[in-house]
């Protein structure tokens, strides 16, 4: 992040991409950015192209950008869904992701985002999670990393990674306490009014 710029988070959008995976960062994330405008946060979400996505529970979203029109971005957040199996392998991806991490920006995954991390070599030797059930295939792509089963969330620096689905708040969390601070986390917390107490 250049001095005076402000801090860019941009959130990945893809087919069949899991609704809460992207959106409960988003909730998080936009909450802070629109509720404590000082703090100069920008949050967007951004595709290869403008055309509309249809996420894996049939959600329709237009991303705010394209590849090509994006800002420079300083925090990715990918999410995980369906669509992560189709883009294993796929170079191009690889290629974009590679790039965003060689910016220093912060790469952050959510559920099985962390496999299309690991197909492109960010998790290399690295402590991370994903979904419960995919964490096996998480080692078969690259049997150099540590998963982390009982993890919510590792943050092992310039990467993070969140298990499933709704691990993606509590990563967003941490982000804004790791960028802000603790009191504006909690804040964000409360007035997204987030305290898991499951009924069952």
């Amino acid at each position: 992040m250049q001095p005076g710029q402000p801090l860019r988070i941009g959130i990945f959008l893809f087919e069949e991409c899991e609704e809460l995976d992207w959106a409960g960062p988003w909730e998080v994330l936009a909450y802070w950015a629109k509720n404590f405008p000082d703090d100069r946060v920008e949050v967007f979400t951004l595709a290869r192209s403008l055309e509309q996505i249809r996420c894996a529970k049939g959600l329709r979203v237009l991303p705010d950008h394209s590849w090509e029109t994006a800002p420079p971005i300083d925090v990715l957040v990918f999410p995980g869904g369906a669509g992560t199996r189709r883009q294993l392998g796929d170079e191009l991806l690889r290629g974009w992701v590679q790039a965003i991490a060689a910016t220093g920006a912060l790469m952050t995954s959510v559920c099985t985002g962390a496999l299309v991390f690991a197909d492109s070599g960010l998790l290399h030797g690295r402590p991370a999670t994903t979904h419960w059930s995919t964490l096996d295939l998480l080692g078969q792509l690259d049997p150099t990393v540590e998963l982390r089963p009982d993890d919510r969330f590792v943050d092992t620096g310039d990467v993070i990674t969140a298990a499933g689905v709704s691990a993606g708040i509590d990563m967003a969390l941490h982000l804004v306490r790791r960028l802000h601070s603790e009191e504006r986390a909690k804040e964000v917390k409360r007035g997204i009014q987030y305290d898991p107490q499951p009924p069952v």
